[in-house]
């Protein structure tokens, strides 16, 4: 592993524009997903504070699972994330890759 790699950001800027810590993130274990928990994770990954990996052992959630959250964020934002709007958001998004 390259040194440069082992460095990692003490805080990133959250979804709501908050720093986001390691131990400000959800509890290891959580099981409800709100859309503003979802949106922390990914925007911690995407800051580099955790990797894929060590947030899918920490919240026992699978690589698909926590893929398809970043993909609701980079096409939709948090709205995207919302269970109750992920079929609109995904016809949508769909409709647009046709044109």
């Amino acid at each position: 592993m390259i040194e440069n790699q082992k460095i990692r950001p003490a805080q990133v800027i959250g979804p709501l524009g908050e720093p986001l810590t390691v131990d400000s993130l959800p509890p290891k274990g959580t099981t409800r997903w709100v859309v503003r928990r979802k949106a922390e994770v990914v925007s911690a990954v995407n800051g580099g504070l955790l990797s894929v990996d060590e947030v899918c052992e920490r919240y026992g959630l699978s690589l698909e699972e926590f893929a398809g959250w970043q993909r609701a964020v980079d096409r939709s934002g948090m709205p995207g994330l919302r269970v109750t709007r992920i079929q609109h958001y995904k016809s949508l998004y769909e409709r647009q890759r046709k044109f």
